[in-house]
């Protein structure tokens, strides 16, 4: 079999592959058309997010019998329209499960206890206790929306701490020991800390917007390490603002292109003036109880090993 690798990955996807006798082509270059022209050569695509795998490259992609994808989701591919065809798909959200549950982790500690900005002030010569004094997770309940394989490596990592975790999911009767599973009223009524680990669907497209947020009775800090375009930018700042929100952490953004590559669609760098940064976005940046990075939750030494290796074996296992 042969496969076009469109992404570059950790070397031992190549390598494992080479020796289970595939036949593999890397392509990291050509744009989305140029692999459309010859990817009915191909029996296997490997990708991360590089581009869109729309119904008019899969009618292109007609040898085409699995797309591994070396990251959690899947909506980069249309799903329905690949399975209708007869295409195997492979994601991999057991290699990178445990960097995002520690990284939301550690994105309430940063906050919970104002490092970053005491770090800036210690930095700018500042030395000021009070102003700093943080608080404690112990004792607060922790929700979690999305009870999958990233909800549950989140929930493991508050083993030890003397916390209530809540879950909801879409899925009835998660049996798991690290988290109650509760309705979506119950979540509204607990929540101290919320903690976003759903994929990107319809369904939850602009579903943390003004609404879902005056849904909850007590102010609450809110953390994202799922996907951007699930959460409404400018009704989070307003909550953060009113305090509705008690500080957030942000690992995705709303205005990230799909590739998760760069902020904007466009290549240039924000800070150069060039390119016209939304309002919300603006005041996002400017907030001390907001804490953000770009998309790295699950981007660490070990799960780009981890990442491959998921693919590999599941196409061992499909195909050898």
């Amino acid at each position: 079999m042969k496969i076009l690798h469109i992404d570059s990955n950790h070397p031992l996807l190549l390598q494992q592959l080479n020796d289970l006798g595939f036949e593999n082509e890397e392509d990291y270059t050509s744009t989305k058309s140029e692999v459309e022209v010859k990817i009915k050569e191909y029996d296997g695509v490997i990708i991360r997010s590089r581009f869109k795998i729309d119904k008019d490259f899969l009618d292109q992609a007609i040898n085409l019998k699995f797309i591994g994808r070396v990251g959690a989701g899947l909506e980069s591919i249309d799903v329905e329209y690949a399975e209708k065809k007869g295409i195997k798909l492979f994601s991999a959200p057991e290699g990178n499960r445990n960097a995002v549950g520690e990284h939301a982790l550690g994105m309430i500690l940063s906050l919970f206890n104002k490092l970053n900005t005491a770090d800036q002030q210690v930095r700018n010569g500042r030395w000021n206790r009070e102003q700093n004094r943080g608080i404690e997770l112990d004792l607060k309940t922790v929700g979690i929306i999305g009870y999958g394989n990233m909800g549950k490596a989140f929930a493991r990592k508050l083993r030890g701490f003397d916390v209530e975790v809540i879950c909801y999911d879409i899925k009835p009767d998660i049996k798991n020991s690290d988290a109650t599973q509760v309705t979506i009223d119950e979540l509204f009524e607990k929540t101290d800390v919320l903690s976003l680990h759903t994929p990107w669907t319809p369904l939850t497209d602009k579903m943390i917007n003004a609404k879902f947020i005056n849904k909850f009775k007590k102010p609450f800090w809110f953390i994202n390490t799922a996907r951007g375009n699930s959460v409404v930018t400018k009704d989070l700042v307003t909550a953060l603002k009113s305090g509705k929100i008690l500080g957030a952490g942000l690992d995705v953004l709303e205005y990230e292109k799909s590739s998760f590559e760069n902020l904007f669609t466009t290549e240039k760098n924000i800070t150069s003036g060039s390119v016209e940064m939304p309002e919300p976005l603006k005041e996002l940046l400017q907030m001390d109880n907001v804490i953000l990075s770009p998309h790295i939750a699950g981007w660490t030494v070990e799960s780009k090993e981890k990442l491959a290796q998921t693919i590999v074996d599941k196409i061992k296992a499909e195909f050898c």
